[in-house]
């Protein structure tokens, strides 16, 4: 059977986009290896412009800690986007990325629905404890050719920055990096979601959320991220076999637990992090 291809809204995107990001672009493929690492190619090869690289079907994606992501054609969305960024603050940038998504798709959604909420420091969960898709974010030098200043009010030395995201669309066929986490799709939300919809949706806040986030760090997003917080009241459990109750974050993302020691500051990166029970918060959006 052959199947029609997939009408992406390549040109909308970029209308709507690219005057608040100049020199933006958008790349649909059929296929690679990965998206994150071709933008990582194309940094290194100095092309450091801002694009959104799309593609229908990946071989070799990553998931965080170097799990594997893998597809079939329109069961995932799958992109990444790469831009120059000089913030006033890197930490937080993970969780602004998976509050944006959440809250886009959750706009989407029919009200009626399961919330979107975010499992720090950046998966996308629905309120069952099933994870919908994750992030992660790679970042690289600038050639020595380069002299873009980079988006934000940061003093430091700007970086070439690539987040890439997998949401699963429709129900996945194959292994993927929530293999230990039961896995949820946008269709057990509505049957009417597809990848180019999900992308419209999320892309320009997107966008929007991390050039704010450039300017003025994390604490801005602070109020919404405990609004879409998956953990916050939970008791969870680390991977160094440690265990408490998540507080929530404070104004720069550091995740807060409550253990019988006190309350401990977790960092992104250095602890995995997985509820014992799963809630999402009574309050509506």
């Amino acid at each position: 059977m052959n199947l029609a291809p997939t009408r992406w809204p390549a040109e909308d995107l970029w209308l709507e986009i690219a005057p608040r990001l100049p020199g933006f672009t958008v790349e649909v493929l059929p296929e690679i290896d990965s998206t994150n690492t071709e933008l990582m190619r194309r940094a290194r090869a100095g092309q450091t412009e801002p694009i959104v690289l799309v593609a229908e079907s990946q071989t070799a994606g990553r998931g965080r800690q170097g799990r594997a992501w893998l597809n079939q054609p329109g069961d995932c969305l799958m992109y990444s986007l790469g831009l120059v960024l000089n913030p006033v603050d890197w930490s937080g940038l993970s969780l602004v990325v998976g509050l944006s998504i959440a809250e886009s798709l959750q706009a989407g959604a029919p009200t009626s629905q399961a919330r979107i909420g975010v499992k720090w420091p950046n998966d996308l969960w629905l309120h069952d404890g099933r994870k919908l898709g994750g992030t992660l974010i790679e970042t690289a030098n600038l050639p020595a050719s380069t002299h873009a200043a980079g988006i934000g009010a940061g003093q430091g030395m700007a970086r070439f920055v690539i987040i890439g995201t997998g949401i699963n669309v429709r129900p996945p066929q194959g292994a993927t990096d929530a293999l230990s986490t039961p896995t949820a799709c946008l269709q057990d939300i509505d049957a009417q979601w597809s990848a180019p919809r999900a992308l419209q949706h999320l892309l320009p806040r997107l966008v929007d959320d991390v050039m704010q986030f450039a300017d003025h760090g994390f604490a801005p997003f602070q109020a919404r991220f405990a609004a879409h917080d998956v953990l916050r009241g939970q008791r969870v459990h680390l991977s160094d076999g440690s265990s408490g109750e998540a507080l929530g974050v404070l104004p720069d993302g550091t995740l807060q637990l409550r253990t019988q020691a006190g309350v401990r500051s977790v960092l992104s990166g250095d602890v995995s992090v997985r509820p014992i029970h799963m809630a999402l918060p009574a309050a509506p959006l």
